[in-house]
């Protein structure tokens, strides 16, 4: 019997799929061969979705470069054709966007080119200036939390945007158009921080936003903004300060490298016993999550084009990571991290604190015979850095066990490369289902597994 949530996921892994070129959602993986090769990361999918909608803000042409073949990008420059922008492809990846005829776009043509992204909110500051109005769908995204929009509407509120939630969606307008405000973001969403910087920097007056975040992919595109006119202080302590510009212009920028692909092959190299070298990865992105790859056992070395990951000879070793916002261990380095933790004599723990249901991948991990048990409200350690947090959650895992091969349904995007780095590492075979998923933010995942000499069957 299939049940709507269950279905919903496959449908949105299809559709994610499909967006860039996979006929099938589904791989069959012959595990315990190590990876081995090269491979390339380009445009980071947490900054060049959110340079693509920096392109509304501009009464010129943009160009962006590195832009990766992944399914939110391709979502994105659907959202933005749907609101008049012209997009045309350029060689190497580069995409030139026009935003000279913005238009209102009908609320059912959102709603069906924005499926599962929660991209589509960043649309409501570019939109209110450009158009006076923006209409936002529910939004969707992985299962790996709630994560609440009330930040971002609350910014907006703050801003001079009037909010209306319909059934559907939300309804924003600014009748009195948008005037700078004093914001205080409770928690460090980088999120409400686009947010922010997106709506700020035509607003009227000056901006002081606190608590802010403060990723590599926040100040990139703090960089675009500026290349577009934008006037933009960033001061210490997470504070912010934008001083708003009457119009902006375009920008020629290339999207900085995606630093959490990087660590997911990484992560692939170290659990397979394999040797990769990452085109493109840089080590200023990486420094957090360097240190405790090499605490594990990993050794890595750095080069001008990209960083090189293998296994030192050995047992790995267990550790203790609590992750945090930037610069502390990111959240979405943690999944792939874990299956190597698996095969590590002892007992690591993860301390999850960005998100309140990230450990839903595990399942599967234990299925496949690791020992991994889930504490829903997190555990005190006395040695702990990162703040106790109200929604945390813990994962204790014992090893090292070896894992076997399974049938394996994707739920989430970091969770669903997990996943393959599973089946890649144990003895059998595997079937991973739902991958459509995975190419939401890996980009062409199903040839570098090719390039890497990976053992699988890809009917596509």
């Amino acid at each position: 019997m299939s049940d709507k949530k269950t279905d919903g996921l496959a449908l949105d892994a299809k559709k994610a799929g499909e967006r860039v070129g996979l006929t099938s959602d589904e791989i069959i993986i012959n595990g315990g061969k190590p990876l081995r090769g090269r491979i390339e990361v380009r445009g980071a999918k947490n900054l060049a979705t959110k340079a693509m909608v920096a392109a509304l803000l501009g009464h010129k042409q943009s160009v962006l470069r590195d832009v990766p073949n992944i399914s939110d990008v391709r979502v994105v420059a659907g959202l933005l054709a749907l609101h008049g922008v012209l997009i045309t492809r350029g060689e190497n990846d580069e995409w030139i966007l026009d935003p000279s005829n913005v238009e209102k776009a009908h609320k059912a043509d959102i709603d069906a080119h924005a499926g599962s992204s929660r991209i589509p909110i960043l649309f409501c500051g570019p939109l209110l200036h450009r158009l006076g109005e923006a209409f936002i769908p529910d939004l969707g995204g992985c299962r790996i939390g709630d994560r609440p929009i009330d930040f971002h509407l609350d910014a907006l509120r703050k801003f001079g945007a009037v909010v209306d939630k319909q059934s559907g969606g939300i309804s924003l307008t600014a009748p009195n158009g948008l005037r700078g405000a004093n914001i205080e973001l409770p928690y460090p969403s980088v999120g409400a921080t686009e947010q922010v910087l997106l709506t700020g920097v035509l607003a009227e007056g000056h901006t002081e936003l606190r608590n802010a975040a403060i990723e590599p992919e926040i100040i990139d595109l703090i960089c675009i903004l500026q290349k577009m006119g934008a006037i933009i202080n960033v001061e210490p302590n997470r504070v912010i300060f934008i001083e708003g510009v009457k119009e902006l212009g375009g920008y020629d920028h290339r999207a900085i490298a995606d630093r959490n692909e990087a660590a997911s092959w990484a992560s692939a190299a170290l659990a397979t016993n394999g040797d990769i070298f990452v085109g493109g990865a840089r080590q200023e992105e990486l420094m957090t999550f360097l240190n405790v790859y090499r605490k594990v056992g990993g050794e890595f070395e750095v080069h001008d084009d990209g960083i090189r990951f293998w296994r030192k000879e050995g047992d790995l070793n267990p550790v203790t990571i609590e992750t945090d916002v930037h610069p502390g261990f990111m959240t979405d380095w943690q999944q792939p991290l874990v299956v190597a933790l698996t095969q590590a004599p002892g007992v690591s723990t993860i301390h999850e604190t960005v998100y309140e249901n990230r450990f839903g991948f595990t399942d599967a991990l234990n299925q496949m015979g690791a020992d991994i048990v889930v504490h829903k409200s997190g555990l005190e350690d006395e040695r702990r850095r990162v703040k106790r947090r109200e929604f945390e959650q813990a994962a204790v895992i014992t090893g090292p066990t070896p894992l076997h091969g399974a049938d394996i349904e994707v739920p989430d995007l970091r969770g669903g490369f997990s996943h393959l780095i599973a089946a890649l590492t144990a003895s059998g075979q595997s079937k991973v289902s739902n991958i459509g998923i995975i190419a939401r933010g890996y980009e062409n995942f199903i040839d570098k597994l090719r390039k890497l000499g990976a053992d699988f069957i890809y009917e596509g």
